[in-house]
């Protein structure tokens, strides 16, 4: 009898029931971490606790109706994913089940229960092998490719279970199912088949040889986050803001621009109707990078609110093992979790209901390990196998704080790890200016480390750029008390073109329009243009005021309008609009 067989026999039975946890008593031997199949209807259980000869697991489905004493089987397995090519263009829930299928099975409502293959094991790809017989084999190793999507390759690699090994055959290249041998290997004497995809459990972060030092940037066509906050390939951010800063629009703004070569989404737990909104925009949008459909390099793994709280804790575990898996192939991902508060609930929620001794605010005394654990899974690194290749992942996480308040232990914890920090402002979304993010409060810990990529790929202007345009919104907001109490006419003229010229930097830079055609995105070049043009010209003004003209000349200047108008301006011709610019307000003089 197989050992699969045989735990599929091993039955227990439900002993008490709270909500999505259920006990289950009689099943020997059993992990923590195992998948069960919980009732006649096998609801989709996972342990979380285990006392004595009793197991606790979290049920991915609604439990009403289920009853005591019902039986319950083990699967022998971890909570997994299955992965391999067919996941690009995908839509999945928490537990990886293809909801495109689910809705044609079960209809709007997900049935309980129910099962569904996370890939197609009918769908053939054609498999081109890149390996040859006989040749010695480590885990990562690129056996063949498989052409997923139009613009992306899909590398069938040796899995990590395997250590080393030889060789012994490989298929030639035709049409294969992801459930087909393509190749055999020996290993310690013991030959396996290897097929298309491969599994791997979600809470074990898949190796790699060695981490690296990011120093390039992340491009998000965000002119706030490159010049002032930039994050790198590789590097972690987060989003907190109160309700309405716009913190969903921010993450998918930069899923839809930032220059990496694949995309995983994950809502684990926000509204309805912003999922809503992701799962229907997504797929109409077109790559601006490559000119196809968008979603042939994007994943989508969609929970929200009024699914089951445990599906939602397992969301962003699913997400981060699929970013890993096209890492380990060579590609740079990048992944949005909105919102990382929702999975923390989704924690809050499961420890009670086991007892466990809570932290602040409710929250487990384990919330900051887990917050930790998930970041730590992203970093640019040496990935497994050969040829060698660099990769990375991006992990950019918003945080939603009741109430806006940036002292509750998500935020907090959150802030502990990552090393950029955008903090959405409500006072600036009260006020329509977007990205709300608070240029005076945000900080990246990233500048240092791609100003040389800067300086070498765009302008060695960039570091003395960036600090003189946030040294002039600084010392903005401190005038900004001096002109509450006694008002601007108390200012001296040089402090009253300072503010004239911090609003410019405001308004006509670091304003961006999400839903604008052209100012949606700015290139690095375009962003370099913009704050060069407005600097020039604060220097410019500068000198016409020590030289004696007077200020009431030069705050109205149609200059100002001009260098409105560039934020739509397409780049193309923007550099020479600027260029031309600056060299009027060089000739500028002032009668």
């Amino acid at each position: 009898m197989s050992r699969e067989k045989l735990l599929l026999e091993q039955v227990g039975e439900v002993r008490r029931i709270s909500g999505p946890l259920v006990e289950v008593e009689g099943i020997s031997g059993v992990q923590m971490g195992e998948v069960l199949r919980i009732g006649g209807e096998e609801l989709f259980g996972e342990v979380v606790a285990l006392t004595g000869d009793v197991a606790v697991a979290q049920v991915y489905e609604e439990t009403e109706g289920l009853n005591i004493a019902e039986p319950v089987t083990r699967t022998g397995s971890l909570l997994q994913v299955e992965l391999g090519p067919g996941l690009l263009g995908g839509i999945f829930d928490g537990i990886q089940r293809p909801l495109p299928i689910v809705l044609d099975k079960s209809g709007i409502f997900i049935s309980r229960g129910l099962t569904v293959d996370a890939i197609s094991k009918e769908k053939t790809w054609a498999f081109r092998p890149v390996a040859e017989v006989g040749q010695k084999v480590v885990a990562g190793d690129i056996l063949g490719e498989v052409q997923e999507t139009e613009t992306t390759t899909h590398r069938i690699m040796v899995p990590p279970s395997i250590d080393h090994g030889r060789l012994e055959d490989v298929v030639a290249e035709g049409e294969y199912s992801i459930d087909e041998t393509v190749a055999r290997v020996t290993s310690d004497g013991e030959e396996k088949e290897l097929k298309l995809s491969q599994r791997w459990p979600v809470r074990i972060p898949r190796p790699f040889k060695r981490r690296l030092t990011s120093v390039e940037p992340l491009v998000t066509g965000q002119r706030i986050i490159d010049i002032f906050f930039p994050v790198t390939k590789g590097g972690t951010a987060s989003i907190p803001g109160g309700f309405g800063t716009g913190k969903t629009v921010m993450l998918q703004t930069i899923a839809k621009w930032s220059d990496t070569q694949i995309i995983v989404y994950v809502g684990c737990g926000e509204r309805g109707n912003e999922m809503a909104e992701v799962l229907e925009e997504f797929p109409k949008l077109t790559d601006p990078y490559t000119g196809r459909p968008l979603m042939e390099r994007m994943m989508l793994v969609a929970n929200v609110s009024n699914m089951p709280i445990a599906a939602r804790e397992a969301s962003v575990y699913t997400g981060i093992t699929m970013a890993e898996y096209y890492r380990d192939m060579g590609y740079d991902v990048a992944l949005m979790a909105d919102s990382t508060s929702r999975w923390a609930e989704a924690l809050r929620e499961i420890s009670g209901r086991l007892e466990e001794m809570p932290g602040e605010e409710g929250y487990p005394a384990y919330l900051a390990t887990r917050v930790a654990s998930f970041y730590e899974r992203a970093g640019k690194v040496q990935v497994l196998g050969r040829p060698e290749r660099e990769a990375s992942v991006s992990v950019i996480g918003a945080v939603s704080p009741p109430g806006g308040d940036f002292s509750e232990p998500v935020t907090q914890n959150t802030l502990r790890v990552v090393k950029v920090f955008w903090a959405l402002d409500t006072e600036l979304a009260y006020r329509r200016h977007f990205p709300a993010i608070n240029w005076l409060t945000s900080y990246s810990l990233y500048a240092e480390e791609v100003e040389g990529w800067f300086r070498e790929k765009v302008t060695v202007e960039w570091g003395r750029l960036r600090e003189k345009a946030l040294d002039i919104l600084q010392r903005e907001d401190e005038l900004k008390e001096i002109v509450r109490l006694v008002g601007p006419e108390a200012l001296s003229p040089t402090q009253r073109l300072l503010l004239t010229i911090a609003r410019s930097l405001r308004e006509d830079f670091l304003m961006q329009n999400a839903l604008h055609p052209v100012d949606t995105f700015s290139s690095l070049e375009k962003t370099f243009q913009m704050v060069r043009v407005i600097l020039a010209l604060y220097d410019r003004l500068g000198e016409l005021l020590r030289s004696g003209t007077p200020y009431s000349k030069l705050e109205e200047h149609p200059l100002f309008d001009k260098i409105a108008r560039f934020r739509y301006t397409r780049d193309e011709d923007v550099v020479k609009e600027i260029e031309r610019t600056v060299g009027e307000i060089q000739e500028l003089r002032v009668e």
